[in-house]
């Protein structure tokens, strides 16, 4: 197996797949997105992808309906991201795999570790889509969980800020950036950086994050070499 400092999992929300547009695909984006991928693929990282699915399924718009429903609503727009984002990869002659947490077999292949440990030796992207396969549970949870699985050494969490602050910096002025924190002082001061059943495993298991501002071009490179870019959550 791969050493596990260069094993990753990038979390990318659905909505930043629509830019501006605030639904579907924003081809512009997507095709940066993937340059960057690339441009970490090229200096020797392996790469699990896991994207949310707001820019089809957003959950207030889904509130009227039974919250199972909703979710599953949810956990079939990721997979509509994962074949998008991986086939603009494919153009560019990089190969990749769809691994889904539910039965899909002409879409996607049906996860296990074992079979995605192999794909990510092989040198493959892989996208892991379908959340959790289960309800009540987050993307973030899913991007904790397969990192866990996978034996990756950081998850990278694509934002709209530069990383976490003491208060949400575009309704507070007074909001201060916070350049590295532990689990324990993101849970003291309540820092909204991931829901609670994901941060409880990354805390439970080690797993290191790096929140970064995924809407600068060239950040997500960045955000793994450089200490000024972004915040690191650790042990």
């Amino acid at each position: 197996m791969q050493d596990k400092s260069k094993r990753i999992i990038i979390k990318i929300s659905g909505e930043f797949l629509a830019g501006q547009k605030g639904f579907g695909f924003d081809k512009e984006i997507i095709d940066h997105l993937t340059d960057e991928i690339l441009e970490i693929k090229d200096v020797g990282y392996s790469i699990g992808i896991v994207i949310g699915g707001g820019n089809f399924a957003r959950g207030r718009e889904l509130s009227s309906i039974n919250r199972a429903a909703a979710d599953n609503i949810g956990m079939l727009a990721t997979i509509q991201n994962a074949i998008m984002v991986s086939e603009v990869l494919k153009a560019k002659n990089t190969p990749i795999d769809i691994y889904s947490s539910f039965p899909i077999d002409k879409i996607a292949r049906y996860f296990t570790y074992q079979a995605a440990n192999t794909s990510l030796d092989k040198g493959n992207i892989c996208f892991l889509c379908g959340g959790t396969g289960n309800p009540f549970f987050t993307t973030d949870t899913t991007a904790i969980l397969r990192a866990i699985e996978l034996n990756c050494g950081l998850v990278l969490k694509g934002t709209n800020v530069d990383g976490i602050y003491t208060a949400d910096p575009r309704k507070d002025a007074n909001a201060r950036f916070i350049k590295q924190i532990t689990y324990t002082e993101a849970l003291t001061q309540k820092l909204n950086i991931m829901d609670m059943t994901a941060f409880s495993l990354a805390r439970d298991y080690k797993i290191p994050i790096k929140v970064f501002n995924i809407n600068i071009k060239g950040n997500i490179i960045k955000a793994l070499s450089s200490d000024n870019i972004g915040t690191y959550v650790f042990e």
